[in-house]
This record gives C-alpha cells, sequence and structure tokens, in this order.
C-alpha cells in the first residue's frame, strides 16, 4: 500500500456551539478535531475502533502538545493532516496540522505520542505486526518530510525581576 506524505483523510466544519464567549472556536473543539483526524488515520495502520472492539487492544495518548495559529468560526471548514514522526513495538509519534480549507492556512498542530494497551490489564504492549508493517509502510513516504517546526516545542515564560 502507498500513503500519501503527509496524509489527508478528516475534513469538518465548526459548528456554532463550538464557539466560546471570545465569539471563536473553543480550545477543546481544536482538540475534538483534531481527535477526528486520529480516528481517520487508524484504521489505515490496522488500529482503530474496529481493531479494539474485535481484540480488547487500543492506544492511550501519553503525551500531547497542542499549538494554534488562527482562530476559527462558525462553519468555516477545516482540514487535518498527519505526519508520521516516529515508531516502535509499542509507541506511535505523530503530528497533525489543521488546515483551513478555503485559505489553504495552518490554523493549528497537534503533536501526540500513543502506547498501545491492552484494555483488559490496562498495560502497554507490542503492536501487531500487520500494524507494524503498515507503520513502516507509512514511514517509508514520511521519513524525508521536512521535521515540523512546532514539534518538542516547550513553553516557558521568565518572570520579571523587580
Amino acid at each position: 500500500m502507498t500513503f500519501e506524505a503527509p496524509i489527508s483523510r478528516w475534513r469538518e466544519r465548526v459548528l456554532p456551539e463550538w464557539l466560546d464567549y471570545n465569539g471563536h472556536m473553543n480550545v477543546a473543539y481544536f482538540v475534538l478535531i483534531f481527535d477526528h483526524g486520529t480516528d481517520a488515520f487508524y484504521p489505515l495502520i490496522g488500529l482503530g475502533k474496529p481493531y479494539r472492539q474485535r481484540t480488547g487492544k487500543s492506544t492511550f495518548a501519553v503525551e500531547t502538545h497542542i499549538t494554534y495559529q488562527r482562530e476559527l468560526s462558525v462553519n468555516e471548514e477545516v482540514l487535518v493532516t498527519t505526519q508520521l514522526l516516529g515508531f516502535d513495538e509499542k509507541r506511535i509519534h505523530y503530528f497533525h496540522r489543521m488546515w483551513h480549507v478555503e485559505k489553504n492556512a495552518q490554523m493549528a498542530t497537534l503533536e501526540q505520542l500513543a502506547l498501545h494497551v491492552d484494555l483488559t490489564t490496562r498495560k502497554v504492549e507490542v503492536m501487531p505486526e500487520e500494524t507494524q508493517h503498515l507503520l513502516g509502510q507509512v514511514w517509508e513516504t514520511h521519513k524525508d518530510l521536512p521535521r515540523p517546526k512546532e514539534m518538542g516545542s516547550v513553553m516557558s515564560v521568565h518572570a520579571r525581576r523587580k
């Protein structure tokens, strides 16, 4: 199977109830849209809801970093793209970008590390070979993509001293 680089499978429109008192989409809904992007990505690598129902195994997010570049409002359509940053037998490191469809402008990013878990024991375990193989195929198409500038960023504010 050949994968596009980056993977581009999820589009969605901002709903009126997603606006906050500042008149723009609330941060919680950025996370929701990114989660929908993950739900579109996972079946491509043999994971997701059908996998969980069949095996009793899934993934848990263990670290997430979000950046916000622009505001979104009602009915604006966004596209989520996914870039695989790395993986091993138990972990998947990926990066989503949210694009405004009409303006072709990056609106936000999400970097995430997920662990493969057995839901019965709630312990991390090795992913199936098929998933590792599919991740390897994605990696072959993503390994030469530029690393996102937002990747691995750290927040800090230095207190003003009087």
